[in-house]
């Protein structure tokens, strides 16, 4: 099939997300099997699935990126990707969720809303992404329907309204309720057995009757049309209910929710229909907005075959043996193999090579892709995530993707000198390739320092460069990303360069204020200079020098952030002065006035969940207590299980997890995810030497 056998009403952009370990994967790979694009199911734990592809994921047992596939249910094309659940990873799901349509969010019903749960979920808001939920593992020991559901009404203040009732739970779980049909459905434990289509069992009639009428009400409280047959005590149809919940589904007011097991084989099926039938294609998403590149004017541009090429990069692969691959959503206009297309963010006109329908790791070639699809581009060497390709006749700039700044840091060094520059060439693709690692020289030791989300992360990156590029290295001891700012304004922070040698020499003066303002990411420059005292043409170099001076404070040489600096006077000389000495003047300007601001250090402070049986509670507690953690609440957990949610900085979870497993006698396990940044006090600073 092609995308020419599809309408756009008939394609869905879907992407799996969930918290680690809550069956992600094992979901994807029995969708792909019913819809007929695999003949045999993989296994996590055998690290045979077709979207966990690379050696570590299937090592691991764990998703690392973002696993595309396309597969077709119901005359429907459904590109979906499986994103990871571990935090240290969640750009992968930020990229995907900045281009799909829909999303199908996975929990543990023995768990309910866990962590990272709330992260995508937050995610999924930011980009207003229609979703189902999908209450996976019914058949685990302490599986509770009811209890999931509420927990998904509370702790992410969601609308969820239910669509099926489960028959059992654990170990007697066999199938569902459907709601709208008003009929069982009931699975075999093998693979292959179809859906049994049943009268619903006598006991269980009433409350299937209840709940059809609390979900009738829910969609009626959200949807006129239906509100209107329901006052009027008028008959309801299916399809009725299944056109008011598509249309509260893609508006998000409500969030249809649905059960199953999908290890058991159990309930896959009906999710696949529910994607289908509730999720919105590109038409019901309608226009995108982008911005012209040279009037700066908001362009919009309908899902149209016929309107000019809009596109977006969110994510590229260095492959090698394809070399560059780059995965693209197409909004509007037709991307065809050989054309000529614009990349206005580099103002440069390239030519499209191959394109391909990607499979996890493989690929088939095809000549187009079409508008609302989703498919890869080879040979796009400068093109990064996050540019826009668009007709260079009518060019437009789509928005961006904005990813968080690395919180821990490593120090490498190559075993070799002959790995030097293997080293560099292979950071850089790595670099490329995932937004949130960065890495750059430091300067005091020459050493090439590694920025990641989190051990892990920096982990996998380790191991990539042993086995894709063939660079082993020395790492130093984890470094926290520490940043400065400073307490106290500072009125006349007063910067001079003056140089007098033969002929013309150097001048530059200038004075600024400085302005603590915890709301500002970076540090935000503004003119306020009067009269000119300084010539128009310096302002620019004046900025430069104020920036380049923030990428190294005053304590420990950390990036300085959350100031607001005003210039406010200066002076100038007609001979002499120069865009170089007003740059010099500047940066001695703002390290005086971080001097003189009392400067303090900024720490990351992490949100981290620990979950722990309630015999060793005690124990975890006094060890978070150790590590300045500031506990928010403890919460149950099915089986005895304690949730402690607490902040706590960065820099004392370095080995928790070795202490957690020995306090607990490896049942405890934790998650964390960056929060804030926080001041360090000044006893902490003290004895780190500062």
């Amino acid at each position: 099939m092609s995308l020419a056998d599809f309408s756009l009403e008939q394609i869905r952009n879907i992407g799996l997300i969930a918290h680690i370990d809550a069956g992600k994967t094992t979901t994807t790979e029995r969708m792909l099997y019913y819809c007929g694009r695999t003949h045999q199911v993989g296994s996590v734990d055998d690290g045979t699935t077709i979207t966990d592809w690379m050696d570590q994921e299937r090592e691991r047992g764990i998703t690392i990126v973002d696993a595309s596939v396309t597969a077709y249910w119901q005359d429907c094309q459904i590109n979906l990707i499986d994103t990871p659940g571990h935090i240290d990873f969640t750009a992968e799901v930020q990229r995907a969720l900045r281009v799909l349509d829909g999303a199908v969010v996975v929990f543990d019903a023995s768990q309910g809303v866990e962590p990272q749960s709330e992260t995508v979920w937050r995610q999924a808001d930011k980009y207003r992404v229609p979703r189902i939920c999908f209450i996976n593992k019914m058949d685990r020991l302490g599986a509770e329907f009811e209890k999931s559901v509420e927990s998904i009404r509370k702790q992410l203040s969601a609308n969820p309204v239910i669509l099926q009732l489960p028959i059992g739970a654990e170990s007697e779980f066999q199938g569902v309720i459907d709601l709208i049909n008003m009929q069982s459905i009931v699975w075999q434990e093998t693979l292959d057995s179809p859906p049994e289509y049943q009268d619903i069992p006598p006991e269980l009639n009433a409350a299937a009757q209840s709940a059809r009428n609390s979900m009738i009400e829910a969609i009626a409280e959200v949807d006129d049309r239906l509100l209107t047959l329901w006052l009027e005590n008028a008959e309801v149809t299916d399809s009725q209910i299944k056109a008011a919940l598509r249309r509260a589904t893609i508006s998000n007011s409500l969030t249809p929710v649905l059960c199953g097991s999908a290890f058991k084989n159990k309930a896959v099926q009906p999710l696949l229909d529910a994607i289908v039938d509730y999720l919105p294609s590109p038409v019901d998403v309608g226009a995108v907005a982008g911005i012209d590149p040279k009037s700066e004017k908001v362009i919009e541009r309908q899902p149209d075959p016929e309107s000019p090429l809009s596109a977006l990069i969110f994510k590229t692969v260095t492959d090698p043996y394809a070399g560059r691959l780059c995965y693209v959503r197409v909004y509007s206009g037709v991307l065809e193999s050989g054309a000529n297309i614009l990349n206005p963010r580099q103002n440069r006109t390239l030519r499209v090579g191959r394109l391909e329908r990607m499979y996890a790791e493989h690929r088939e070639d095809i000549k187009q892709i079409g508008t609302g699809d989703i498919a890869a581009l080879l040979g796009l060497k400068e093109t990064v995530t996050g540019d826009t390709l668009c007709s260079a006749k009518q060019p437009l700039l789509l928005e961006s993707i904005s990813f968080p700044e690395p919180v821990i840091k490593i120090t490498i060094s190559p075993m070799t000198a002959q790995d030097n520059d293997k080293l560099a060439n292979a950071l850089q693709q790595l670099a490329e390739d995932d937004p949130t690692f960065k890495f750059e020289a430091e300067k005091e030791t020459g050493q090439t320092l590694l920025g990641g989300m989190g051990e892990l992360h920096l982990e996998v990156v380790l191991e990539r460069l042993k086995r894709e590029h063939g660079v082993t290295v020395r790492t130093g001891m984890p470094k926290v990303a520490y940043k400065e700012t400073i307490n106290q304004p500072v009125d006349n922070a007063e910067g001079r360069f003056i140089r007098q040698t033969g002929g013309h020499g150097q001048y530059g003066h200038v004075v600024i204020s400085l302005t603590p303002d915890s709301s500002t990411d970076g540090v935000m420059f503004e003119n306020s200079i009067k009269a000119g005292a300084i010539p128009a043409q310096y302002i620019p170099a004046i900025e430069a020098g104020i920036t380049e001076s923030s990428r190294s404070g005053v304590i420990g040489g950390y990036p300085v952030t959350g100031i607001k600096v005003s210039l406010i006077d200066g002076s100038y000389h007609e001979m002499d002065s120069t865009p170089l000495s007003f740059k010099v003047a500047a940066g001695m300007a703002f390290r005086s006035g971080l001097e003189a601001g009392d400067p303090t250090l900024l720490e990351p402070v992490v949100n981290c969940n620990v979950i722990t049986p309630e015999e060793h509670l005690g124990d975890v507690l006094a060890q978070l207590a150790n590590r300045r953690a500031e506990i928010e609440g403890i919460s149950d957990r099915p089986g005895s299980i304690k949730s402690i949610h607490n902040l706590v900085p960065l820099s004392e979870m370095f080995g928790y997890a070795t202490e957690l497993r020995s306090a607990t006698h490896g049942r405890g396990t934790f998650t964390m995810e960056f929060d804030h940044y926080a001041a360090v006090s000044k006893e902490i600073m003290r004895t780190m030497g500062r």
